[in-house]
């Protein structure tokens, strides 16, 4: 071998976007030469002072560095003549290396360099000058005074003077600015009073002693009037329009206790603007698994009042302990889908070195820990490995009885791994089987029905006879169900998760909580699905496809029990009382997009549809029924899309409110938007409508 051991180092800022990173190469030779020492950029960083900038890279032990794309060349010659290969700080392992050899290695890290240049796209569509002016002119019906908070400690000058121009410049211009100053020296104040403390609208309170972020943050908080309480970190940036947006939207709804917004990185110099992080809507589920709100946080007042500010116990993770308070109080949380705040990213900043802030997770984990405690949920909480993120489950109460529904076609030994599966793997007990028998017709898969049920009381086979139609055979198969939860399974999957039923149904039984759903894997360890988005391919669709088991997904997509507007029927865990309340399946949908307008269905009459990654299936994907590859079938396809579009217009035109808007409908990898996306499909649905219609007109005539 030319190498004796190779590293593959992956640096990364420890934020949602697995596009942050930088892989080192290292390679030792026999002798213990250090043959080569590489870094290798993704393309959402431009220049190697800012990966340095940002990543604290010394160019002093960098021997070359390259374009990600141009370096995956060579490392099929790299490791192919490795006698050892080690990986670090990667979402996937030595293992993935080993199965999918070279080739599929490379592969994957090609999938690490995004397609769209985000702050090319984020100057582009950024307010112009001309705009903000009009702003600073617009009067609101309501304008509410927003007290914008900040703890100070010894800022650096460059960093102050951004966030101070940043607030100074806002076009709405009804604010106060509160300044709590622990800083060791006079600088702070003496650049203050100098530039800024001539404004009326701006307080500063220097502090006898640096009394901690918790500390010096109360300080600002007590000094605000506003109806509005807005926090900030003395070394970010806001856009000029930040509070113009928001005020826009408490405009549209004065309900609103809470608004948050998007947010992104910016580097040391705050010249390049990476790592967007596109949120949701409110995500009760996604917020308990991350403090994925983060900045711009506001909140009334009076809430804030409510539940007293922050808490120096949870110092690392105090804004996240400080959102579960205020969320846990109103109903009433908007969002800004936009990008209004840049998080600096430098060495002393949690955005900049995550690691520098172990105790963060210890920290995080007391607040939703707490969280749970306030609201009376036993809950058990896990550390998923990735920074300052959790997984929780919640205990099972009084041990309710879960109705498993296969529906079956033949492929007896399709359906026996299946079966096996949940008989081998399920340590809940609770539970029953029943098979919908649908037009078989080999002889071996009724002798396996005798079989099976022979073998164990848990299955049972009941018979449906007609054509097949997947919500007419499910709906039958509930009527033989004696469960309090329903769970509809394919009969080409395969359990994985051991403690799947406790995991779902521990969801399943929150008393908001309609619909829970799994991740389904590839048999080659492939993701086919966590979630369904609304208005993927212009209708419904799967994201972050063919991922890696592990990896995080974008935003932690892959890996955070969430809300969702749908998960598959191929695992969906439902209680009867609400699967009777929406009146089931609509047996209209006779192949397709049923379980989709089921979820929709279940969120439509207030009940929440849960995504628990947590647990895994295999899906061996359509191997019963076959896919959509006639033209017989892709006119039924046609016919049952065009349907669910119709039904389903105005969420199909709201958007998906747990997907942000500025990402793709068009592609399943969380790539931004782009402005003429169109699907193949709908264009030729909408073509053939538009002809009919042409006809129509022509009769008439």
């Amino acid at each position: 071998m030319k190498y004796k051991k190779v590293v593959l180092d992956f640096e990364t800022t420890g934020l949602s976007s697995k596009y942050d990173e930088i892989l080192q190469v290292s390679a030792i030779d026999q002798d213990g030469n250090v043959l080569i020492n590489e870094y290798c950029k993704p393309k959402s960083i431009s220049t190697w002072e800012e990966a340095e900038e940002i990543h604290g890279i010394s160019p002093a032990i960098v021997v070359d560095k390259k374009p990600f794309e141009d370096y995956v060349e060579i490392l099929s010659d790299i490791l192919t003549n490795a006698a050892e290969i080690i990986i670090y700080n990667a979402d996937f392992e030595v293992g993935f290396l080993n199965k999918y050899g070279v080739k599929g290695f490379i592969r994957k890290l090609k999938h690490l360099s995004p397609d769209t240049d985000y702050n090319k796209w984020f100057l582009e569509q950024r307010v112009s000058d001309k705009l903000i002016l009009e702003q600073a002119n617009y009067k609101f019906e309501y304008e509410p005074e927003i007290s914008i908070t900040i703890p100070l400690y010894n800022t650096k000058r460059e960093f102050l003077k951004d966030i101070m121009d940043s607030i100074v410049g806002q076009s709405y211009q009804k604010w106060e600015l509160c300044l709590a100053d622990g800083s060791k020296t006079d600088d702070v104040e003496k650049y203050l009073r100098e530039h800024y403390l001539s404004d009326s609208r701006i307080k500063y309170k220097r502090l006898n002693k640096n009394l901690g972020i918790a500390g010096n943050t109360n300080t600002a908080l007590n000094m605000a009037s506003g109806e509005f309480i807005m926090l900030a970190d003395h070394d970010d940036v806001l856009e000029k329009d930040a509070l113009f947006e928001i005020v826009s939207l408490l405009n549209k709804n004065r309900k609103l206790d809470i608004v948050y917004t998007d947010e992104d990185l910016t580097n040391k110099n705050g010249t390049k603007y990476l790592s967007p992080r596109f949120k949701p809507d409110f995500n009760i589920n996604f917020l308990r698994s991350i403090n994925y709100i983060c900045h711009i946080f506001l909140v009334r007042k009076t809430i804030l009042d409510k539940v007293g500010g922050f808490r120096t116990e949870f110092d690392g993770a105090q804004d996240w302990d400080l959102i579960l308070r205020c969320c846990e109080q109103t109903e009433y949380i908007g969002h800004v889908p936009k990008i209004l705040y840049h998080w600096r990213a430098h060495e002393g900043s949690t955005a900049g070195n995550p690691a520098s802030k172990k105790y963060a997770i210890a920290a995080g984990r007391k607040a939703v820990e707490e969280h749970y405690k306030r609201l009376g949920l036993e809950a058990k909480i896990e550390d998923t490995g990735i920074f300052v993120m959790f997984r929780t489950d919640f205990v099972v109460q009084n041990n309710p009885k879960i109705s498993i529904i296969i529906c079956n076609k033949d492929q007896k030994d399709t359906l026996n791994k299946c079966i096996d599966s949940i008989l081998n793997k399920s340590t809940y007990n609770n539970y029953e089987i029943i098979i919908v028998e649908n037009n078989s017709t080999e002889g071996e898969t009724f002798q396996y029905y005798n079989e099976i049920q022979k073998k164990t009381d848990k299955v049972r086979v009941v018979y449906f006879d007609g054509e097949f139609n997947y919500s007419k055979v499910n709906n039958f198969g509930v009527q033989y169900a004696t469960g309090e939860y329903i769970l509809f399974l394919n009969n080409d999957t395969e359990v994985i998760t051991e403690k799947w039923l406790e995991k779902m149904v521990g969801y399943c039984q929150l008393q908001k909580t309609g619909i829970v759903g799994a991740k389904l894997l590839y048999p080659d360890d492939s993701v086919q699905h966590c979630g369904v988005v609304i208005g993927v391919g212009g209708f419904a669709g799967h994201i972050l496809t063919l991922s890696d088991r592990n990896e995080v997904g974008y935003f932690g997509k892959l890996q955070a029990v969430q809300n969702v507007s749908a998960v598959t029927g191929a695992c969906l865990m439902i209680k009867r009382s609400v699967f009777e309340q929406v009146e089931g399946f609509d047996e209209g949908f006779k192949v397709a997009l049923n379980d989709i307008d089921l979820c929709l269905k279940v969120r439509k009459s207030g009940y929440d549809v849960i995504i628990h990654p947590g647990v895994e299936l295999y899906h061996y994907e359509s191997k019963s029924r076959g896919l959509e590859e006639t033209p017989e079938k892709h006119e039924r396809f046609k016919r049952e899309i065009s349907r669910f579009r119709d039904r389903w217009k105005k969420e199909l035109d709201e958007g998906d409110p747990f997907y942000n808007p500025n990402l793709t409908l068009m592609y399943g990898d969380c790539r931004i938007r782009e402005t003429h996306e169109h699907f193949d499909i709908i264009d030729e649905i909408e073509a053939e409508k538009y002809n009919k219609l042409d006809c129509y007109r022509n009769v008439a005539k």
